[in-house]
């Protein structure tokens, strides 16, 4: 007589120790709870407000995409949420909330639902809807000054970096509590170091997967340039702190394996250099990680796990 077994599928990852993909976005919330503080205080309530439409515009998307081919509700996963919180991290505010929002709906139902939802992402949807809003919309490249201190200069110590402006650089206390201008969510390097630690104190990303990212940024211009100001001051400038603990540690868009991460963000590390120091655009982050994401891959087949019996030959 022939059993009847119902077959229970879940979004990756998987694990065995207790954990969940839910459980992982909570701790990724949290994780990122200090810098939404950060950003809020630093910038105004301009912020509070951008969060609240990429959050809602992503809530708001997976539901509808979900009513529309009749799928089962999955904003419960919490991912709609953590890709709203980063995208609007990722902003400035100067961003209009309506741009804001097309960018949350179209990282949400392009870059995620359409490919199956979580899990089943090729990029991180955070990142690409940052790149998409770049390219639509040029305010997103447009920043303002923390209304919270008077600077000597209104550019963001990137642009400062790339014109070799150093006497109008922020001090090393302005950069590592995030008052200067940029992003909402990338000045504050104290409030992402908080996050970065929670995270690993969770076990849900290995410390030195975003640190293989930071130090490679940091040689490459220490070689380059030979001094170790210019190299601290462009790890602490632009996204690469949020870039390299929020996004290049994504499950789902790198590789499996520990070895294959830490590759992977070796390669964003360069890739950011080379943006930075010789093409038009300041910042390399984004866009390296976007890169990478599409060739995940081919560094998957690189570094995949060999078996025992195939290493002597």
């Amino acid at each position: 007589m022939a059993n009847n077994y119902n077959l229970i599928t879940v979004s990756s990852p998987h694990f065995h120790n207790g954990s969940s993909g839910r459980r992982i976005m909570l701790d990724v919330i949290i994780a990122l709870i200090p810098a939404a503080i950060a950003a809020v205080v630093i910038f105004g309530m301009k912020s509070l407000a951008l969060m609240a439409t990429c959050i809602i515009a992503a809530i708001a998307a997976e539901s509808l995409f979900d009513v529309i081919v009749k799928k089962k509700n999955t904003v419960g996963d919490l991912s709609a949420i953590v890709t709203g919180l980063l995208l609007a991290l990722n902003l400035g505010t100067e961003v209009a909330l309506w741009e804001a929002a097309v960018g949350s709906v179209f990282a949400i139902v392009f870059v995620k639902c359409i490919f199956g939802g979580l899990g089943k992402n090729f990029a991180n949807p955070a990142i690409t809807g940052r790149v998409f809003m770049i390219i639509a919309f040029g305010s997103v490249t447009s920043f303002v000054n923390p209304k919270c201190v008077e600077l000597v200069s209104s550019a963001t110590p990137l642009a400062n970096l790339a014109q070799g402006a150093m006497d109008q650089l922020p001090t090393v206390g302005q950069m590592l509590l995030g008052l200067h201008g940029g992003t909402i969510g990338e000045t504050c390097i104290i409030a992402l170091v908080l996050g970065w630690v929670y995270l690993s104190v969770r076990k849900v990303i290995k410390w030195y997967v975003p640190a293989a990212f930071i130090a490679t940024v940091f040689v490459l211009f220490l070689v380059f340039t030979g001094s170790p100001v210019v190299a601290f001051y462009e790890i602490l400038s632009g996204g690469l702190f949020l870039g390299a603990i929020f996004m290049a540690t994504d499950y789902v868009s790198t590789p499996i394996t520990v070895k294959g991460k830490v590759v992977f963000c070796i390669c964003c590390g360069i890739i950011t250099f080379i943006i930075r120091k010789f093409c038009a655009l300041p910042e390399g982050v984004s866009f390296s990680i976007l890169i990478m994401n599409i060739l995940t891959p081919w560094v998957e087949k690189l570094t995949h796990n060999v078996p025992l019996d195939r290493r002597g030959k």
